[in-house]
């Protein structure tokens, strides 16, 4: 028979009362289940824990030895709940995210804000990397929920759609394309061209809408960032295309956007998370932060 911290709790109040008629008052419960329990704690234990002479409850030396460590036994388990209730109600714990940059510089930190009203005692722990990398992060358990561009691969995570993106040219103020008003990737391809670098997401979907666009560019730069671009093409070394995530971002640098067609670049943006286990309590809150 396995003690139980019902047990525990009745044993730790009659030895401080040393009386079971003021224990059960403070526990709320009656004398006869009182020595219910300490019975059964004592078949647990294998021995008598309290001397039982004229009417009175005094410790055994074995009660005496258990007592101090029966006090730690229930302070931990006190202490283990609190902690377990306090983030369940969301006031501890982390909330741990991996996001691509362009949604972390624009979209995200009003939504954290919000967050943050609400929550103030969550922490917020915040992975701003490329697209691989927040997939990579979500199925290693760095991060519980990742925002991304629809992965081709989803290696065993959900996704949740948030909303549609479609790239859009970014230019210098009154460039040539400007009078346009909307262009085509064809248009582009007679400006300099400042690029992502290989290997990324949106430097393959650049790549294939010039080649469906029938005509070649000439990429002058090739960067990490899509803030990095943008600011090239504010210091006017060339025009670029970006998804229309970064587009408050691209305005701020004083560069105008432009719709971009023929053929028209679309990609999901959402949420990844395991398909498989429960969110913690912050990361089912900004789930539905989110997504409501």
């Amino acid at each position: 028979m396995s003690a139980t911290i019902k047990q525990l709790r009745a044993f730790v109040t009659v030895a401080r009362s040393r009386s079971l008629a003021q224990a059960s008052a403070q526990l709320h419960t009656s004398q006869p289940a009182l020595s219910i329990a300490i019975r059964n704690l004592e078949d647990a234990t294998g021995g008598p824990l309290f001397s039982r002479e004229a009417r009175q409850l005094t410790l055994t030396p074995e009660g005496e030895e258990f007592l101090s460590r029966a006090e730690q036994l229930l302070h931990n388990w006190d202490q283990s709940l609190d902690a377990v209730q306090q983030a369940f109600r969301l006031e501890r714990g982390q909330l741990r995210l991996a996001v691509i940059p362009a949604y972390a510089l624009n979209q995200l930190p009003q939504l954290l804000a919000n967050f943050h009203r609400q929550h103030p005692q969550i922490n917020i722990l915040l992975e701003d990397v490329v697209m691989e990398r927040v997939t990579q992060a979500v199925q290693d358990g760095r991060a519980e929920l990742g925002i991304s561009f629809r992965p081709e691969d989803l290696g065993g995570l959900e996704f949740v759609p948030l909303h549609r993106d479609r790239f859009i040219a970014v230019i210098p103020p009154q460039h040539p394309l400007s009078e346009k008003g909307k262009v085509r990737w064809s248009d582009l391809a007679g400006f300099p061209f400042i690029a992502m670098n290989r290997g990324s997401a949106v430097r393959r979907w650049t790549d294939e809408a010039f080649g469906q666009s029938g005509k070649g560019v000439h990429y002058i730069c090739e960067a990490n960032q899509l803030s990095t671009i943008g600011q090239l093409v504010r210091a006017g070394m060339g025009i670029s295309a970006v998804p229309s995530l970064c587009e408050t971002q691209v305005r701020e640098y004083g560069l105008e956007c432009l719709p971009l067609s023929a053929p028209v670049v679309s990609q999901e943006v959402g949420i990844l998370l395991k398909s498989r286990g429960t969110l913690s309590a912050p990361a089912t809150a900004f789930l539905s932060a989110i997504t409501g």
